[in-house]
């Protein structure tokens, strides 16, 4: 007999693998066809090999506890046809432990294949992407899968919320996946709901929220398992003018006050304003990369909520046990 917790998890992961998919993960394919508009360039010369090894494991033992993402000579080029559209042309790039760090650029910049590199949802062309020690161009599948569950969060602009699932559904399904005990994670999924002002939401679903209330039901998803790295894509792309500072306001402050890394992909200048970092990407390169000495803060003194508290033990292994009232799929 198979055990319950886990046909439950690859149950759960597949309606949100769907989901994803139907909400165009990260939109690969959308920014590759705007590259072809704004660059038409062609490179018959990129070749399709990755920097050696050997060199990967230097950078990721010269990392630091400073650098919690490391980049060198990225490159990405894609194939359509006889042509070759350069998405990203050489990245070099180094992102601090809790810097709240933004991609700015225009449609077609490459900011989104970047930051699909990152997340190791595609491979490179050539060189490497390392985070909190590990060179996720040259990780597995299904180790990825796992790293993303243990280490990164994500942010979406079309909020990827399950639309058959609770407030409350949607923000404990990391910690679902981590095998957390119904009880507590429910507990915690409360507090992270709580904290973002959505005590009285818990058991709407998405279409009985507006977007603003859906986008915050996203970040306590996104957080709610003290993630070392949150990437945000557009996060803000989809709300009215209000809302997008109190959206903005509330991320940056839990990731400030919980010295979390924050990486925002965005084409807006007044999102960018928020971070501490500020990198233009344009026609795949880095074309300016400062520091921001005056980041927007929340207002009243950036009183932020802090991720729900959740002993390690309970994060890192499942017990069939603690599932007793779930209804799952038994095989036998």
């Amino acid at each position: 007999m198979i055990d319950g917790t886990i046909c439950l998890e690859e149950a759960s992961e597949k309606v949100l693998s769907n989901e994803v998919k139907k909400a165009r993960f990260f939109s690969s394919r959308s920014e590759s066809g705007d590259n072809i508009k704004s660059q038409n360039k062609a490179d018959a010369r990129a070749p399709n090999d990755a920097k050696p090894a050997d060199a990967a494991r230097k950078d990721k033992n010269a990392q630091g506890s400073d650098n919690i993402i490391t980049i060198r000579g990225l490159r990405k080029v894609y194939k359509l046809g006889r042509e070759r559209v350069v998405a990203l042309d050489h990245i070099d790039l180094d992102i601090k432990r809790g810097e709240i760090c933004c991609i700015l650029g225009t449609s077609g910049s490459g900011k989104t294949t970047l930051l699909n590199m990152m997340a190791g949802l595609e491979r490179p062309t050539r060189g490497y992407v390392i985070i909190d020690g590990v060179n996720v161009t040259k990780t597995s599948e299904r180790k990825m899968a796992k790293f993303r569950q243990e280490v990164l969060g994500f942010v979406f602009q079309s909020y990827n919320l399950l639309n058959t699932h609770t407030a409350l559904e949607n923000v404990a399904l990391p910690l679902t996946f981590k095998g957390v005990p119904r009880r507590k994670r429910e507990k915690i999924a409360r507090k992270m709901l709580a904290d973002v002002g959505l005590k009285g939401h818990i058991r709407h679903k998405p279409s009985q929220m507006s977007g603003g209330q859906q986008q915050r039901v996203g970040i306590a998803r996104a957080f709610v398992a003290r993630p070392k790295v949150v990437f945000a894509d557009e996060p803000t792309g989809n709300l009215d003018s209000k809302t997008t500072i109190e959206i903005m306001e509330l991320m940056t402050s839990i990731a400030r006050k919980n010295g979390l890394t924050l990486v925002i992909v965005t084409h807006d200048t007044e999102i960018a304003a928020y971070a501490d970092r500020i990198i233009r990407l344009l026609d795949g390169n880095i074309v300016s990369d400062l520091p921001n000495p005056n980041p927007k803060i929340a207002v009243g003194g950036g009183e932020a909520p802090e991720p729900a508290e959740a002993d390690e033990s309970e994060l890192n292994k499942a017990d069939g046990k603690d599932f007793p009232n779930e209804t799952v799929p038994v095989t036998t």
